[in-house]
């Protein structure tokens, strides 16, 4: 709203963008899609909020990394460009898509799924989250590249392989 108010104001030269739920390399590992990938390899639990029906689009990094740089560059000054993945995805959706892969990749005797446990609903937690990404498309070309299913491996694939690194920033938290 501050941007806002000095475009509108002063007419300083802003481009604002707003985007749906990221993922990838570096999460914290307090987020959803990270969380999930270090419970499930450390044999623990894996809290699922509710009946795990709420809905988030996600956007691997990477594509909102090119919409940030897009939108500098080429967008329109006084522009709200929001960039969305569209890929809309229920929380168990999620969690079942990674303990599928991790099947996959880190065989073990029962299959990750049977860690996921739904735990209490936090109060006032949203159902659902959604963007439109029109507007970036229509006047940026802008889409996402990532496909959510190759970026959600390759999401994995780096967590598998950085460890040390989530035991580091978690202990600093």
């Amino acid at each position: 709203h501050l941007s806002s108010a000095w475009f509108h104001t002063f007419r300083m030269p802003i481009i604002r963008t707003n985007c749906s739920n990221n993922f990838g390399p570096y999460q914290f590992p307090d987020k959803l899609i990270p969380l999930i990938i270090m419970k499930a390899m450390q044999n623990e639990q894996i809290p699922i909020y509710g009946d795990g029906s709420n809905i988030r689009d996600w956007l691997y990094v990477e594509d909102h990394v090119e919409a940030l740089i897009l939108s500098a560059t080429k967008g329109k000054i006084g522009s709200n460009y929001c960039v969305g993945g569209n890929n809309e995805k229920s929380n168990l959706e999620i969690a079942n898509s990674i303990c599928e892969i991790l099947d996959q990749k880190l065989p073990r005797k029962n299959s990750y799924k049977s860690l996921i446990q739904f735990v209490e609903d936090r109060p006032g937690h949203d159902k659902r989250y959604a963007i439109n990404s029109d507007l970036i498309k229509k006047e940026l070309n802008w889409y996402p590249k990532y496909e959510f299913n190759n970026a959600l491996e390759n999401t994995i694939d780096w967590y598998i392989k950085n460890k040390k690194w989530v035991e580091k920033v978690s202990k600093k938290n």
